[in-house]
Formats: C-alpha cells, structure tokens, sequence
C-alpha cells in the first residue's frame, strides 16, 4: 500500500464495522477510506460486509451499492461506467486503477479502496485535482497554427501522421499515471508530473500544429520535464495501457535535437 498525504499529526483510524443485515450467500470485506474536513476527524477506514451475490462485477458496482443501500454518506465520483470520463480513478489494493474497470475477481480475499494517493483530499475517495488541471490548463493542450484555416476543407493530415497520435490522444486525464510517480510527489509544485506531459506531447507529435518550437521551449526546464527519472510506474499503473514515460523520452529526445 502507498503512503497517502495526510496532515502531519493525523493517523487514519479504525472505523466503523458495517455487516450486512441479511446472511450474505458470497461474502466479501472491503475497506473504503473515509474523511471528512468539516468534521475535524482523523481519517478512518470503514469495513462493509458485501454480498457478490447480489452485487455487480466491478469495484465501482460495490461502490454504489454501499452509497445507496449501507451508508449515503461515502462519496466518490462517476460518471460513464465504460472507462472514458476517469471519474472514478482510485488506489484499489494498492493499484491506482479505474474502479468502473477494476473487476472484483482480480481483487485480493478483502478489498482496499483508498483516494488517489499524494493528493489532497476533499471528501472521502474525492482527491482534489486543482494543481493537476492548472498544470494541464498550462501545457495549451489545443492546436496552434499561424496558417488560416481553408474555408473548403479541415486541416488535412496522412495516415501516417495521424497514426503517430495513436497512444496519446486515449488519455482520459485520470491521474493514476500522475499520483503513482514518486518525482510528482516530491517535485509535484513544479514537476509536470506523466499525464501533462504526455498531453503535452500529444501536440508536438501533431503535424497539423505549428507550436513545435514554442512547445518544447517551454518545456526544457529542470523541473517541469527533467524531474522524470523513468521510475515507470505511470506506465505500468495506465488503465488504459498508454506509456507516459515513452511520450516523456520523445519530448526529451526532440529537445536533444533541436538544439544540435
């Protein structure tokens, strides 16, 4: 299991004990981390007894049927259920994961869900990913081109141009590449972290844009891209199996060229 960021005098503490109210044919514990600000409280983690039999087969279905059936008050985020929006991004068994594609059966004998770990946190599995999307917002994830759009057809791209955005452009901006990597949780004020930069790259590659320059220049900075020291956990956490540390190496190999 990760370390999580909590204040320095904190501790996460035992919580409640919720079993369920009928004999459970398929029983399985989970442990589900559980915080509230305005309450002044430790952190706790709270054990519910499910019943598969009568639950659906991912992480997030037993989510929803603590919410709605044990206790209203956890709150996490969701959203598709189809692994595209990466609402519902947590550290499941020690694995930052999406939990609407974490099936339970790849799951240990008791199951441990616990927010994005290195986060602040807002409320329960709830992270607060200010500094994330402002540090996305700063890479200018959109098309820069000084040419003038043809008032007869779209900007026009080859095959093979567009296949070299193929493991870039699937990311959905879920962070578990990002609060996996170790130079994000030390550096994370400056450092970029894995899934900015691979945003970032995903418009280098772009031959459509015309920003190549400006891009990299603004990149080629001690912290925002060179605190990478290829650990590979963003790589190897990815739900949607993209490689942020590949992405972080081109960005680092075109700088090389560039300047020689």
């Amino acid at each position: 299991m990760v370390e999580f960021r909590l204040p320095k005098d904190s501790r996460i503490e035992k919580g409640k004990v919720h079993k369920s109210k009928e004999p459970a044919k398929n029983p399985k514990l989970v442990h589900i981390y559980r915080y509230d600000p305005d309450s002044n409280a430790n952190p706790r983690v709270d054990t519910y007894e499910i019943d598969l039999a009568k639950c659906g087969p991912m992480v997030l279905d037993i989510l929803i049927k603590v919410k709605d059936e044990i206790d209203s008050t956890l709150t996490f985020r969701r959203s598709c259920r189809e692994g595209v929006c990466g609402s519902c991004a947590m550290n499941i068994d020690g694995t930052n994961t999406l939990a609407c594609l974490k099936h339970i059966d790849d799951c240990g004998k008791e199951i441990k869900i616990y927010p994005l770990p290195h986060m602040p946190v807002m409320k329960d599995l709830v992270p607060d990913l200010t500094l994330a999307y402002a540090q996305h917002a700063s890479t200018q994830p959109w098309l820069k081109s000084q040419t003038p759009p043809s008032p007869t057809q779209e900007r026009l791209q080859s095959k093979e141009d567009r296949a070299k955005l193929d493991g870039l452009w699937e990311c959905i901006l879920c962070y578990c590449c990002t609060t996996s990597c170790p130079s994000y949780w030390w550096n994370g004020d400056r450092y970029l972290g894995p899934a900015s930069l691979l945003q970032s790259y995903r418009w280098i590659a772009d031959s459509r844009d015309e920003a190549t320059g400006e891009r990299l220049d603004e990149l080629n900075d001690s912290f925002k891209l060179y605190r990478c020291h290829t650990i590979m956990n963003c790589t190897k956490t990815c739900p949607k199996g993209l490689n942020p540390a590949k992405a972080i190496g081109e960005i680092k190999k075109k700088i090389v060229e560039r300047e020689f």
